[in-house]
């Protein structure tokens, strides 16, 4: 005899907060969640087969506001941190390309010009890229210098009155499309041979068709396969002094940076775990095994309430923070607690999905395995799971671990 079926209760009766949501918030969401469904899930599963970034959704998603949302004029949305995590968690619900591409665009490239740059320097880039006409990349990370961005070896020195660019970079996502990029190298003094210390980090504004700047393509990902992945290959790349952000001086503007990319993955994260746990609801109540659906069986109904758990507290603590973070609050140690604790759920609830529809879990056809793979390296990138680890225990105990 089969079990009595019940609708299931849908994730945001346990979260209970669509009440402390404005009906700006609620639309962008719906906005967002709309676009994802109409216009990118039909085609996702080909795209990330294919390695393609569907460039074609960028004025879309710039006429959404979605491209440096939480950014204050020159043609950005100014959005809240709360309308923001939605609007990424609903991005990555569809697919983590298309969430790194806007928070790469907004938090990493966007961001540094409208924090770092002069008045000139924003007008010039931040409108254009607010309307997607330039895409921008954030230059940091190097083949020896990921978790330590202080050791890294890119360098600039001064000749006959502008910069002169040397080293390279990896993992950088929007690379291949990108129409400029912010650089973060060393300065070599003028008159000497040897590269400054982490203090004399600066940023420079590298654009396209500058003479010794390529971005190579990253081929044979198995995950993120639906981002543009790339190098940044910087031989004698020459860049004027207009092109250098002005109030960004050492290791700290990079982690600013950082620190705001971060916050929006803690919340988007959430997006890919309830795309697997919805699949994985609806799979396995539909899933017959030994006459009855597998749902019924209570080592699966274990395993789903432990994923709704979790996503449910996750949702909740990236709501305080992002509320913290409106009132200028939040804490660096908060982010890092908020980007640690979701994407590593994210990932575990990914996997579990996995494991719940059986061989089917492998298949493109479900977003799951997608899903799975993606989350592994939003687990590493804007700092790795252990480097967060330590910045907690550091706060915790007082005592550096690095």
């Amino acid at each position: 005899m089969s079990p009595k079926k019940h609708d299931p209760m849908p994730l945001e009766a346990l979260t209970a907060i669509e009440h402390l949501l404005t009906d700006e918030e609620k639309m962008v969401r719906d906005s967002v969640r709309r676009f994802v469904k109409e216009r990118f899930q039909a085609r996702a599963a080909r795209l990330y087969e294919e390695e393609q970034f569907p460039v074609d959704l960028i004025p879309e998603m710039a006429e959404m506001g979605l491209l440096g949302a939480s950014l204050e004029g020159y043609g950005c949305a100014g959005m809240g941190a709360v309308a923001y995590g939605l609007a990424l968690g609903e991005l990555e619900y569809g697919d983590s390309g298309m969430r790194s591409f806007a928070s790469v665009q907004g938090s990493l490239c966007m961001y540094p010009i409208h924090r770092f740059g002069s008045e000139a320097q924003k007008q010039r880039w931040l409108p254009k890229m607010a309307k997607g006409e330039l895409i921008g990349c954030f230059g940091l990370t190097e083949p020896d210098s990921g978790s330590d961005p202080g050791s890294m070896k890119t360098y600039a020195r001064r000749e006959n009155g502008k910069w002169v660019l040397n080293g390279s970079k990896m993992w950088i996502t929007n690379a291949p499309l990108a129409h400029l990029a912010v650089v973060w190298a060393k300065v070599k003094p003028e008159g000497s041979d040897a590269v400054g210390g982490p203090e004399s980090i600066r940023a420079f504004v590298v654009e396209r068709g500058t003479k010794g700047f390529e971005t190579p393509t990253v081929h044979g990902k198995m995950s993120l396969r639906a981002s543009a992945t790339g190098e940044i290959v910087l031989n004698d790349a020459i860049v004027p002094d207009e092109n250098v952000l002005p109030e960004a001086r050492g290791l700290g503007g990079p982690l600013a940076c950082l620190n705001q990319a971060r916050f929006g993955i803690a919340w988007a994260s959430l997006g890919a775990a309830k795309s697997c746990y919805e699949t994985a609801v609806s799979y396995t109540r539909e899933r017959i095994q030994f006459g009855v659906p597998v749902a019924s069986k209570q080592l699966v109904q274990e395993q789903i309430v432990e994923m709704a758990s979790e996503i449910v507290k996750g949702e909740i603590l990236s709501y305080h923070y992002a509320r913290l973070k409106e009132q200028g609050k939040l804490t660096p140690q908060q982010v890092s607690l908020a980007k640690k604790n979701n994407v590593g759920w994210a990932l575990k609830i990914a996997r579990i999905a996995r494991g719940l529809l059986g061989g089917n879990g492998i298949l493109l056809e479900y977003p799951v395995i997608r899903h799975m793979m993606n989350l592994e390296s939003v687990y590493t990138y804007e700092g790795t799971n252990e480097v967060h680890t330590l910045v907690l225990g550091r706060a915790l105990t007082g005592l550096d671990a690095f």
